[in-house]
């Protein structure tokens, strides 16, 4: 359990840079310049990290959003904007998808992809942490594979609550504490051929490095279910994927 971190955010000066201390100020300049680097083969070293099952992970996570035509749904931290599309589909249009993340390199290639599948959606340069949104405005937030990274966690996750309406939904997809006896393994995995791989594909390893680093002191299953009740959420459930090696939190704002 990873609970401490967790309680103390607002009261320490540094935080997690995978398995450095930095000062929280510097934080996001780092991940900034990660982002900066891999944005343009990130979708296909996902698709390499995971063997292509990130897309199963996020396919279980729009099911579970269940997006009905004319809602107001946000993505946090979207990237290459993989979510948000499928959320346009089936939000019609009548809906509404923002699309929003702190990196700019990442935003615009999601914009693009936006554009391209034929979505003309609002797109948000903002941080998770300060969401530029009125209170109680969206059915449905979600953020993939995102949360990690951010400095506050417990700031942001409050942050999406104060946005959704009302027995809104918030959708949290991320890397989380594998399954005990699969855990040699995926360290293995993690440690060795993970920042290889980012080597020989998007010739960066430290990049990829960082990303086996903050997965280790991410908040686990429980922790990060204690964090969502926290910011107010009600009937917090995860799901376990593939192990454990992902999980999609879900709760409700009464």
């Amino acid at each position: 359990m990873i609970r401490d971190e967790a309680m103390s955010e607002d009261d320490r000066s540094t935080t997690h840079f995978g398995y450095q201390s930095v000062a929280k100020e510097e934080k996001a300049t780092r991940v900034a310049a990660v982002f900066d680097s891999v944005a343009t083969r990130y979708d296909l070293m996902n698709d390499l990290m995971s063997a292509g099952l990130h897309r199963l992970w996020k396919s279980f996570t729009v099911a579970q959003a269940a997006v009905r035509p004319g809602m107001k749904v946000l993505d946090v931290a979207g990237g290459t904007a993989d979510l948000a599309r499928a959320f346009a589909r089936r939000a019609g249009p009548g809906g509404e998808v923002w699309l929003t993340d702190i990196n700019a390199s990442m935003l615009r290639i999601g914009r693009d992809r936006m554009i391209d599948d034929g979505f003309a959606q609002p797109v948000v340069q903002c941080d998770g942490e300060r969401l530029p949104f009125p209170s109680g405005y969206f059915d449905r937030v979600s953020v993939a594979f995102g949360l990690r990274n951010m400095t506050r966690k417990d700031a942001a996750l409050a942050e999406m609550a104060r946005v959704l309406k009302p027995g809104g939904r918030l959708l949290v997809l991320e890397f989380s504490k594998v399954w005990k006896p699969l855990a040699p393994l995926y360290d293995l995995y993690s440690f060795t051929v993970l920042p290889r791989l980012g080597r020989l594909v998007a010739g960066d390893t430290d990049s990829y490095r960082y990303l086996a680093e903050s997965i280790r002191v991410h908040p686990d299953q429980e922790t990060l279910k204690s964090m969502m009740e926290d910011a107010g959420l009600s009937r917090v459930r995860y799901f376990n994927l593939a192990g454990g090696v992902v999980a999609l939190h879900e709760g409700i704002r009464l």
